[in-house]
């Protein structure tokens, strides 16, 4: 969990790491999700959600990316902010070293020779992005909104959905992945 003691200039450690939602987050663009964090700044932070696949592929949306070889990268909602743009990442977890690398903000013909170099690497689409202004998500973590997990490379690559939300939560806070496992409305328990 976000730790309160520690000083604003500590806080860019968050770039890299994974924010996941917490259990009593409701907010509608945000409930059980887990967010990729690529930057945080004094100026403000960014990230994708990493979870909320629409069921599309770039090809089901473009022409362009159809007849780029890209066609069957899935499409993600990376966030609220930006709807109309499209951001390129991959990823590759080389468990050998114990490494995760990350390649944000691909150009397409990037992307396509990444993929057809590299072996492992997985290939996301996420359409818009999530973004914090000025001291916003500092806020927000301190108010307990967010849980800050390091990056967990094998279970991005693997799980999906809900799933993949209520793995690391439960991995990060026990308790808190109990809460996570309570269905949302008490008649249903």
């Amino acid at each position: 969990m976000y730790d309160e003691t520690k000083k604003d200039d500590e806080d860019v450690g968050l770039a890299g790491s994974l924010l996941l939602a917490h259990p009593d987050l409701k907010d509608p663009n945000f409930a059980k999700s887990v967010v990729l964090m690529t930057a945080h700044e004094d100026e403000g932070s960014l990230g994708v959600v990493i979870n909320s696949d629409t069921g599309l592929k770039l090809g089901d949306v473009s022409e362009e990316f159809k007849n780029s070889g890209l066609g069957d990268v899935p499409l993600y909602v990376g966030g609220p902010v930006a709807q109309d743009q499209i951001i390129l990442a991959g990823w590759k977890v080389d468990e050998d070293v114990g490494e995760f690398k990350l390649y944000f903000g691909l150009e397409p013909l990037v992307a396509q020779s990444k993929r057809e170099t590299e072996d492992g690497l997985v290939l996301r689409a996420f359409k818009g992005y999530s973004g914090w202004g000025k001291d916003q998500l500092v806020g927000e973590l301190k108010d307990n909104a967010w849980v800050v997990s390091d990056m967990d490379g094998q279970a991005i690559t693997e799980l999906h959905g809900d799933s993949l939300w209520k793995h690391i939560i439960m991995e990060i806070n026990p308790e808190l992945g109990l809460m996570a496992m309570a269905p949302e409305e008490l008649e249903d328990n």
